[in-house]
């Protein structure tokens, strides 16, 4: 019986590893430097995420928050996450992001991106 119940949790595990929701993309890019300011920080991830528990904003060298407060979940994709930017001068920007996957875990984390 033991036997059995292992193979049984080895076989769920990868189940319930894949359901975790990761950073797939980004646009800007990570680490990437713009010629011109972005209209928008997208973020897709490998799995679908909660609207209302995932968040993400946009701040200058300066820590100063610089997005449009308008974060949200595509309605027709719920693996994008994005914020509006309203024209930004050049400088570093870093982005924080957190979300949950709709099998309840949290990620999260930061990138930056420069405009010249």
């Amino acid at each position: 019986m033991r036997r059995l119940l292992a193979v049984a949790a080895l076989l769920l595990a990868p189940g319930l590893a894949a359901a975790h929701a990761f950073l797939d993309r980004s646009d800007p890019r990570v680490g990437h430097t713009l010629e011109t300011s972005p209209p928008a920080v997208r973020i897709w991830f490998d799995g679908q995420i909660e609207p209302v528990f995932s968040t993400i904003r946009v701040e200058n060298a300066d820590r100063q928050r610089v997005d449009k407060r308008d974060a949200r979940v595509s309605p027709q994709d719920a693996t994008l996450l994005e914020v509006g930017l309203p024209p930004l001068p050049p400088g570093r920007y870093r982005v924080f992001w957190s979300i949950v996957a709709r099998d309840g875990h949290r990620t999260e984390g930061d990138f930056t991106f420069r405009v010249k």
